[in-house]
């Protein structure tokens, strides 16, 4: 990529389940594959080495979200494209990392509770159900799903491809990304 990059903070908000990181995972293929300069930033990642020691009171989920948005604005400030996974469940915080970054793009990955919690990948709704996690996020602490957010996936009705594309589109609409050089798909 000859011309200079734009830096842009992807927010992929949404349960857990609701499938944040396969969809940030198959764009950051896609991104590569097209010379992209990127981070990925993982909620589950991110806990265990620059969060480590936040529990999950409300506090302590806005701070998470608060540090994992400093490191995305220090990235995007300088042409990285950061692609974070983070259930981030309350909109205040979310809208003052938005404030803070300005080149910012929020996806809502949503998917009903019910689905999350069959799909459960990590076990965690059934650890929640049986009362061994508390505070989880979509069972008894809330989600607060984004007002206006720039793209929504709705991963119960639609394919991962789908859903990418989807971001893809408002990426290359918004001017972060160049649009892919035609292919022989038409």
């Amino acid at each position: 990529m000859g011309s200079q990059q734009r830096g842009v903070t992807v927010w992929f908000t949404g349960l857990s389940g609701s499938g944040k990181s396969t969809i940030s995972q198959a764009l950051e293929q896609e991104l590569r594959a097209r010379g992209c300069r990127l981070e990925v930033l993982d909620g589950d990642i991110v806990r265990t080495n620059l969060t480590k020691g936040l529990g999950f009171s409300k506090a302590d989920r806005d701070e998470n979200i608060r540090r994992i948005g400093f490191v995305s604005h220090l990235l995007t400030r300088n042409g990285v494209i950061v692609l974070v996974s983070a259930i981030s469940p309350y909109q205040a915080v979310r809208d003052e990392v938005r404030d803070r970054i300005d080149d910012f793009v929020e996806v809502y990955v949503s998917a009903p509770v019910e689905v999350c919690e069959d799909r459960d990948v990590k076990g965690l709704y059934k650890k929640a159900r049986a009362g061994e996690i508390k505070g989880f996020t979509g069972i008894d602490d809330p989600y607060e799903p984004p007002i206006n957010p720039e793209v929504e996936c709705r991963t119960h009705e639609e394919t991962l491809e789908e859903s990418v594309n989807r971001v893809l589109v408002k990426l290359e609409e918004m001017g972060y990304v160049q649009m892919a050089p035609a292919s022989a798909s038409v």
